[in-house]
């Protein structure tokens, strides 16, 4: 059957600044994928990570690279080999496991050998501020049955400290994205335990974490920037207590569900995660969320308005999209950016 590939750049505003300790922004670039075949049109979303240096331009340029594979037929298993994990191959992946779904008529979770998504609590994370600001953040959100805290190495007891009297109920996590050295968590561990944080993401820098080996980890690790892909399970394992998956590192679903799977195997717990981005990133994510250990993937929560037909947030649950929207056939109504 003859294919078109279509890729595009969309930007998204968010409901208010988001910062992490290597930067901010006011908007969510993401990358477009559709692969259509017929009446069926396949559609995946993604993210470029300019941790690993990607940018909308390098994206979009590896997706040109694959069009002319796709539109000759190329489908999910040889795309593994013909480009490396990250956004570009998220995008695709997701679009194609869109358009097999159309195609064969069959849910993708269920072509995936996966549970049915159904509503779960994800995390809601909360931008880097001052303490006052963190606190305050933690109060208007304290509804939530999970928050998240972005956090850099600057007065981060103070900070954890106010966000917990000023949202006592509420489970917390907290990502640090490679800001701390092994001597501050060390020191910073036995507090935050005792002030019930549940899950450390990522403390340490990916170059510097052989540190967690020999480190009493009183609060569960979560590897992030230091788990991509399968191929990373040996070296993380005695370093981490979990992994976190996001779609744009794994370079996609294919890979996700493998690497689900083996570290389920190996002993280590899960997180979902995800960039922030529409609900057409976070549908396919959500197909693995039924074995996880966290969630997070508030990504379409965090922006000024998410695609119609997407995810919905009911009394702290996330909903999965609406039938049709991916991964199950049909055409969604779209509404632009």
């Amino acid at each position: 059957m003859k294919r078109t590939v279509e890729a595009r750049v969309e930007r998204w505003a968010l409901r208010q600044p988001f910062r992490i300790s290597r930067g901010a922004k006011t908007h969510a670039e993401v990358v477009i994928v559709e692969i259509v075949a017929g009446a069926a049109r396949g559609r995946g979303e993604c993210v470029p990570y300019a941790r690993y240096g990607e940018t909308t331009e390098s994206v979009l340029a590896q997706v040109e690279g694959a069009a002319p594979a796709l539109r000759a037929g190329l489908d999910l298993e040889p795309l593994q080999s013909l480009m490396p994990p990250g956004a570009a191959r998220n995008a695709i992946d997701c679009a194609l496991w869109d358009l097999r779904a159309q195609l064969q008529t069959t849910p993708a979770w269920q072509l995936l050998s996966l549970p049915a998504p159904s509503p779960l609590t994800t995390a809601y994370t909360l931008s880097l501020n001052g303490i006052a600001g963190m606190a305050e953040a933690a109060r208007l959100h304290a509804h939530r049955p999970l928050l998240k805290a972005k956090l850099d190495s600057e007065d981060v007891l103070e900070k954890i400290a106010a966000m917990r009297s000023a949202a006592p109920r509420c489970r917390l996590i907290i990502d640090a994205n490679e800001a701390w050295s092994a001597p501050q968590l060390a020191d910073w561990m036995p507090e935050l335990r005792r002030l019930g944080v549940e899950l450390i993401e990522q403390p340490l820098p990916s170059a510097e974490d052989h540190a967690l080996a020999t480190l009493e980890r009183l609060v569960p690790v979560a590897a992030d920037e230091s788990f991509h892909v399968a191929a990373d399970l040996e070296r993380v394992r005695g370093r981490y207590d979990l992994v976190n998956l996001k779609l744009d590192k794994t370079g996609g679903l294919s890979e996700a569900v493998v690497a689900l799977r083996l570290a389920q195997a190996a002993g280590l717990g899960v997180m979902v995660g995800c960039m922030v981005a529409t609900s057409l990133a976070i549908a396919p994510a959500m197909l693995l969320c039924a074995a996880a250990d966290f969630v997070d993937l508030d990504g379409p929560l965090l922006l000024a308005h998410d695609r119609v037909g997407g995810a919905t947030e009911r009394d702290g649950w996330l909903c999965p999209p609406a039938p049709g929207f991916w991964g199950g056939g049909g055409s969604p109504q779209e509404n632009g950016a």
